[in-house]
C-alpha cells in the first residue's frame, strides 16, 4: 500500500447505496466529515432495481418501528432532502389476503402488535378485501389485513439522488474505489483501496450489502449475510388501471402491483436461484395465482423477468450497530430487500451510534452479536 487518498475523514462508509447513502446524509447533518466508497457507483447493486414499495406492516417490533419511522421521514421527503425530482409516493395500500384460517390468525397476532405501535391496518372481510381491490376473486378468501398508507415509489431512483445529492450539499464525498480491505490504524481505520491507494478514518461503517462478510471476515468478525437472488415479472405497460393497490397472498407465494407507467408487476415469492430452470416453473405459478385471485390480469403477458437480490440474514432481520471488540467500527447490511423502505431509520440509527454511542433498547434486536448470541427474533412478513 502507497497513495494515500487525501486527509481522513470523521467516518468512511463502504458502499454508497441506499443504506450508505442515508448513513451519509445523517452522518454529515451532525457535523462529521464523510466519505462514502464504492467501486460500482452510486446507487449501484440491488438499490438499482428495487420496486419502490413503502409498507409499515411487518411482525416484529423493531420492523414496525424502522417502517413507522421511514414512512413519517418519507412524508416529509421534499423538506428533509429537497430532491431534485419529485419521487412521487402514493398511498396505494397494501393487501395481504388470508386463504386459510391458519393465515388469518398469524395475521390478526402481527395486526395486533401494529396496533399497539400506531400503524394504522385493520382486518378486512372477504367482501371489504373486493371492495378495496376491484378485480380481486374472494370466493376462496377468508379475510386479510389492510393499510391504506402503505404504497410505492412511482420514481425510487429519485429518493436515492435526494439522499445523495443531500449528503453532498452538506459536505460527504464520494470515491468511486471499491474497498479491498479494512484494518486498524492506531485509535483509527484504515481503508485499502482497488488501484493500492489508501484512505483513513475515525470511524468506518459497512453498508456493503452481501460483500460485507467478506470485509470483516479477516477482522474475525463472522455475520451469516448472503446473498438472495430475487425475480420479478414485469408485463408492457397498459393503458388500463387494473391493479391500484399492492395484493400479496402468502399462501400462493405470490405479489402484484401495477406501477404508475401502467406496467404490472409480480412474482413467485418462493422462486429459487436458477432462472433458467426456474422460470418456466415461476411463470406457472405466477399466472395459477393470477386465476385463483385477480382474475383481471389473466391477459396480461409477462414478457420480461428481473433479477435482483437480498442481502439475507437467518432471521430476516438487518444487521445494524456498532461491532464488538472493534471500536469505531458498525455494520448496516443484511437488510433481507427493505433497504429503501427503512433507509431513513436505518441512516439515522447508524448516525446515532457514531456519534453518541447509544442506540434505542428495541434495536438489540439488530445487534451484529446476536447470531454468537443465540438472541435471534425472526421476521415472518418478508415479501
Amino acid at each position: 500500500m502507497n497513495e494515500s487518498l487525501g486527509k481522513s475523514v470523521d467516518v468512511a462508509i463502504v458502499g454508497a447505496g441506499i443504506t450508505g447513502l442515508s448513513a451519509a446524509w445523517h452522518l454529515s447533518q451532525r457535523g462529521l466529515t464523510v466519505a462514502a466508497f464504492d467501486g460500482t457507483g452510486i446507487g449501484s447493486g440491488a438499490t438499482a432495481v428495487q420496486p419502490g414499495g413503502v409498507r409499515q406492516q411487518w411482525g416484529t417490533e423493531v420492523a414496525c418501528r424502522m417502517a413507522r419511522e421511514a414512512y413519517a421521514f418519507y412524508n416529509e421527503i421534499g423538506e428533509r432532502l429537497a430532491p431534485a425530482v419529485d419521487p412521487r409516493l402514493t398511498a396505494c395500500g397494501y393487501l395481504f389476503v388470508a386463504r386459510g384460517e391458519a393465515e388469518l390468525a398469524a395475521q390478526r397476532e402481527r395486526l395486533e402488535l401494529q396496533h399497539k405501535l400506531g400503524i394504522p391496518s385493520r382486518e378486512v372481510t372477504p367482501e371489504e378485501a373486493g371492495e378495496l381491490v376491484e378485480g380481486l376473486d374472494t370466493s376462496e378468501v377468508v379475510g386479510g389485513v389492510w393499510c391504506d398508507q402503505d404504497g410505492y415509489f412511482d420514481r425510487p431512483l429519485a429518493v436515492v439522488g435526494a439522499f445523495a445529492d443531500a449528503a453532498a450539499r452538506d459536505g460527504a464525498t464520494f470515491v468511486g474505489r471499491r474497498v479491498e480491505r479494512i484494518a486498524r490504524d492506531g485509535e483509527g481505520w484504515r481503508l485499502e483501496l482497488a488501484g493500492g491507494e489508501v484512505a483513513r478514518a475515525g470511524a468506518v461503517v459497512v453498508a456493503a450489502a452481501w460483500d460485507t462478510p467478506k470485509l470483516l471476515g479477516p477482522l474475525g468478525v463472522e455475520l451469516p449475510i448472503e446473498r438472495e437472488p430475487k425475480y420479478l415479472f414485469y408485463s408492457d405497460p397498459i393503458r388500463e388501471r387494473l391493479l391500484e393497490p399492492l395484493v400479496v397472498v402468502p399462501e400462493l407465494h405470490f405479489a402484484a402491483k401495477q406501477l404508475a407507467d401502467g406496467s404490472v408487476l409480480a412474482s413467485d415469492l418462493g422462486g429459487g436461484s436458477r432462472p433458467d430452470e426456474g422460470k418456466e416453473d415461476w411463470h406457472r405459478n405466477v399466472r395459477r395465482a393470477i386465476t385463483a385471485t385477480l382474475p383481471i390480469l389473466e391477459y396480461v403477458s409477462f414478457p420480461v423477468l428481473v433479477e435482483g437480490f437480498y442481502d439475507v440474514t437467518p432471521d430476516r432481520q438487518p444487521v445494524l450497530g456498532a461491532i464488538d471488540g472493534h471500536d469505531g467500527l458498525f455494520v448496516a447490511a443484511g437488510l433481507n430487500g427493505r433497504g429503501l423502505m427503512m433507509a431513513p431509520a436505518i441512516g439515522r440509527v447508524i448516525a446515532d451510534g457514531v456519534a453518541t454511542g447509544e442506540v434505542e433498547d428495541w434495536m438489540s434486536a439488530l445487534s451484529p452479536s446476536r447470531f454468537a448470541d443465540g438472541t435471534l427474533t425472526p421476521e415472518l412478513q418478508v415479501v
